[in-house]
């Protein structure tokens, strides 16, 4: 059973008109489903870590633990902190079938890097959502990074692919567990179903929110291995302090 919804289906009026905004409700001053003032108060991520986007004092720097440990992956791209009203945008996006939130966020963050890409950021080959157990999948009824994936690959002209990483281990979620307990979490979690389609390749994986990032290095390690030549992660928000997940 093909559980994933079909992206190509408006998931809400998308004229190039005024719009009425979804936090708002007034009317916008743009095609997109947000007013100037909502979108300049979301939690922008300004001053974070040059590799894994963590929350910092200043820009520039490079936080403790990328210092100690560089992640697999190269570099995060995300527009905001987890924090309100992202926060509520990306669960009711997540949990609750509010896809039009999730469509809003996406376009948001294709601006984003299409400014980045525009700045000389080099493009990726492909666009990797990270995927869902079957049996979530089956529950939740889509994988809301495979809506992302789809919706920054029209908004961008990239190639997106869902069915390279398969989950194969339905673990518990992630959610609530602090770093050392994600990262036994996904052990074995996931295989490359093609690995000679990454050779050379510079990839982006795509999520909703970035935690401690074991998932993505999780992933990000098998695509290297399998001598991708670079991975990058895209997603919506990070949370900025992944030691205090418990």
């Amino acid at each position: 059973m093909h559980c994933q919804p079909h992206d190509n289906h408006q998931v809400y009026i998308w004229l190039k008109n005024v719009q009425t905004c979804l936090l708002c409700d007034e009317q916008t001053d743009s095609i997109l489903p947000i007013c100037t003032a909502c979108e300049s108060e979301l939690p922008w991520l300004i001053d974070q870590c040059e590799r894994c986007a963590l929350p910092l004092p200043i820009s520039g720097l490079t936080c403790a633990q990328c210092t100690r440990q560089p992640p697999v992956f190269d570099k995060v791209i995300v527009p905001w902190l987890y924090d309100f009203p992202v926060d509520a945008l990306v669960t009711r996006f997540k949990h609750q079938g509010k896809w039009p939130f999730g469509r809003l966020l996406a376009e948001l963050l294709s601006q984003t890097l299409q400014y980045r890409f525009d700045e000389g950021f080099e493009r990726p080959d492909a666009l990797i959502p990270v995927p869902l157990a079957n049996t979530r999948l089956r529950q939740r009824g889509y994988n809301q990074a495979a809506m992302i994936a789809n919706w920054l690959a029209s908004a961008l002209k990239l190639p997106v692919n869902e069915q390279l990483i398969k989950r194969t281990k339905d673990t518990p979620a992630q959610q609530g567990l602090n770093a050392k307990a994600r990262k036994r979490n996904l052990r074995e979690a996931f295989v490359l179903m093609a690995p000679e389609h990454v050779v050379g390749k510079h990839i982006a994986l795509i999520d909703d929110v970035l935690t401690t990032g074991s998932t993505a290095g999780t992933i990000a390690r098998l695509l290297i291995r399998a001598g991708a030549s670079r991975v990058d992660v895209y997603c919506l928000a990070r949370t900025p302090k992944p030691e205090d997940t418990r």
